[in-house]
């Protein structure tokens, strides 16, 4: 069984785009070779700046043959109809079969496959890979019509035996596949022939080549924190920068320069951001100070100078771009120890949204929400409305336009430099939190207030101009800002009622909850909260809690309130992970259905109360006790939220239901006994959904 080697070299492939190339082509290689019939044990990708590579172990030799019948047309069907048919199965007229059926006379034919050797599989197969390969953007050189993402300049293709490898013939735009490839571009120029995986990738090491990626980046990161060990400083940890790095060399080395002294009073995040937007350097921290005094930067060779020359020019060029940095900066602090009313003033300049106003109005509509909100989250109100107003001051400061990615850090060192309280300056940072699913929340009363604000000013505004989600199209985020609001109340154990903010903020956009407004506030504000009711199930998934049983718990009002519906869905999918949960649950649905058949059956409700004294059985008397017993811990612990608790005591139910149901019949001959015992089922599905509509669980 042969082993498959490819190779595709080209100019440097972007690094944004070698992660997804790699395993489109494993995907696109491996989908084709199994259509075509051969299997392989396993398969692996590599890609560099200048190669993709592709290796197939255990590849079986040949396809197998195979026959299958295949059902043509009905006898006597028009010839253009029997003509394609058999072009489809490759077969003459005289190799057809009739048979008759049910729906007539119909053609078969016998279909057989010739097996093919995987070589030749292959020869056809990685030409179509390259020609249709799905890069995010390609291009055309020459004069040939083969677009890649870097100018295509050799394919390598063998297969691999025991006793050999031999190379898959085939070409694409003129570019034959071989046996050959090239090392480093400057440390080791020149072709070389490999006769395996294992030859390649050896010989590939000794052309100053590493060709795993991950082992691209842990070289780079341990060499990195040793170099700042050794000097006692820390390298400020960067994932995104470590992998982009690593697919920007083919053989890493690890410089390290200092940062001149002109730029330490930079706050640390301009020094980290413009160093890796810009350069693609790693910060290099004191961690008895914070600053970052000094870059590491990854050359693609090793030098006879150890790397003098590169750190030369990196240091230049890096003086220029921190220099413009410290520009921005030295302006930015004119205009914020003024107290930032330029920039305030220049957001009303700024539109956010053509229907939804400039971003000065946006701010003065969350400034009002703030405010509201703050008593809510044990906050100051006017600390709050003034938080909120500099919160997305900096917007307009020069360094903010040069680093987008800096909005909020900027704004609170500029609320400080403008003497305002730190509590107040937090709120320009913490205010957009959290961006992501793993990010940290807001906590601190102030920051909570207006992260609130900021988030269903969002969301109500595009709820008025009719700019929902649609599918996977989310251009505002509405998504991240929904379950923001929910990781907000959640983390901290808030209790808000969010159907009174939505209305008030949805009357800042424009409409009311009177006249001929009211019935459209309505009904945005129901779909709102039905979206964070979705947001809210995607977010509870995490912790095994059902979508079923979250509508459960929505089925009791108020749905506003995500702490007291969360607190109901998790004490209900815990009582029913347990056995006693599960089989309550059935007797709870077969209660209700027999209720449900019964009322339908008679045109009545039996939901009067029954009484005890019509009870026959000592099962039934039993449940008669039960129910009240139940009754009288469970209404407490509802009306005080503890719902774990009630759960508990509707578990002790079980027992007297399954008791009732083995031994009574609910349809007795009797009529008054009937309707006693339609009556004690709806007390059954009364006291089992004080907590939440069971019903809606499903299964």
């Amino acid at each position: 069984m042969p082993d498959l080697l490819l190779e595709l070299f080209s100019e440097e492939i972007p690094a944004r785009m070698q992660a997804r190339a790699s395993a489109d082509l494993k995907r696109m290689v491996t989908d084709g070779l199994v259509e075509a019939g051969l299997t392989y044990a396993s398969a692996g990708t590599f890609v560099t700046p200048r190669r993709l590579v592709l290796t197939v172990e255990g590849l079986t030799d040949a396809s197998p043959t195979t026959s299958e019948e295949r059902r043509g047309p009905k006898v006597g069907a028009p010839d253009k109809a029997l003509e394609g048919f058999l072009r489809g199965a490759g077969v003459s007229r005289d190799a057809l079969e009739e048979r008759e059926e049910k729906k007539g006379t119909f053609y078969y034919a016998k279909v057989t496959t010739e097996g093919r050797e995987a070589k030749d599989i292959i020869a056809e197969l990685i030409p179509q890979v390259i020609r249709t390969f799905p890069w995010p953007k390609s291009m055309r050189w020459g004069s040939g019509s083969l677009k890649w993402v870097r100018p295509l300049q050799s394919i390598l293709c063998i297969l691999t035996r025991e006793d050999g490898s031999e190379v898959v013939n085939f070409d694409v735009d003129g570019i034959e596949a071989g046996n050959t490839t090239e090392g480093h571009r400057f440390m080791a120029p020149g072709r070389f022939a490999v006769s395996s995986f294992e030859d390649y990738s050896a010989k590939l090491r000794k052309a100053h080549v590493v060709l795993s990626a991950q082992d691209r980046a842990d070289a780079i990161w341990h060499d990195a924190t040793n170099m700042a060990f050794a000097a006692g400083l820390e390298v400020v940890e960067d994932a995104g920068l470590l992998a982009e790095v690593a697919g920007l060399v083919e053989w890493p080395v690890v410089l390290m320069g200092e940062i001149a002294e002109d730029f330490m009073g930079l706050p640390a995040e301009v020094l980290q951001t413009s160093m890796r937007e810009h350069q693609k350097f790693f910060s290099v921290r004191n961690p008895a100070t914070g600053r970052i005094e000094r870059f590491i930067t990854v050359a693609n060779r090793a030098t006879a100078d150890d790397g003098a020359t590169i750190i030369a020019g990196n240091s230049k060029v890096l003086f220029a771009r921190l220099a413009d940095g410290k520009f921005f900066w030295d302006n930015d602090l004119a205009v914020a120890r003024d107290g930032m009313t330029a920039w305030r003033e220049s957001l009303k300049n700024v539109t956010f949204e053509r229907r939804l106003g400039s971003q000065s109005e946006r701010v003065e509509r969350i400034a009002a929400l703030a405010r509201e909100i703050a008593p809510l989250v044990d906050a100051d109100p006017t600390a709050a409305e003034t938080a909120a107003r500099i919160a997305k001051a900096d917007l307009s400061s020069e360094m903010v336009y040069e680093f987008p990615e800096l909005q909020g850090t900027m704004g609170k060192y500029y609320a400080l430099e403008a003497g305002l309280d730190p509590a107040i300056a937090a709120v320009a940072e913490e205010h957009y939190a959290p961006l992501g699913p793993t990010d940290d929340v807001p906590t601190a009363p102030l920051s909570v207030a207006v992260a609130l604000a900021d988030k269903l000013d969002l969301l109500t505004g595009f709820w008025a101009i009719d700019e929902k989600p649609t599918g996977s199209k989310d251009p505002f985020a509405l998504r991240r800002a929904a379950l923001g609001v929910i990781r907000i109340v959640l983390d901290g154990g808030l209790r808000l009622s969010l159907r009174p903010l939505v209305t008030h903020q949805l009357a800042l956009h424009g409409l009311t909850a009177e006249g001929e407004d009211a019935g459209k506030v309505t009904a945005l504000a129901h779909d709102l909260l039905s979206f964070f009711h979705d947001r809210l199930k995607v977010h509870l998934k995490a912790e095994n809690i059902r979508h079923d049983v979250i509508d459960a718990a929505l089925s009791m009002e108020p749905v506003d309130d995500i702490a007291l519906v969360v607190a109901r869905a998790r004490a209900l999918q815990a009582f029913l992970d347990t056995g006693d949960g599960e089989n309550l649950i059935q007797g709870y649905k077969r209660s209700a259905n027999i209720l449900a058949q019964a009322e339908e059956k008679d045109g009545v409700e039996y939901r009067f109360g029954a009484d005890v004294k019509y009870a026959e059985s000592a099962e039934e008397k039993a449940l008669f006790a039960a129910l009240a017993t139940a009754r009288e811990a469970i209404v407490p612990a509802v009306k005080d939220e503890r719902f774990e608790e009630a759960m508990g005591e509707m578990a002790k139910l079980r027992a007297p239901i399954d008791a009732f149901f083995e031994a009574v019949q609910v349809n007795a001959d009797s009529d008054i006994i009937r309707r006693n015992r339609l009556n004690l089922l709806h007390d059954i599905t009364q006291i089992c959904g004080a907590v939440a509509d069971l019903s809606r669980i499903e299964g």
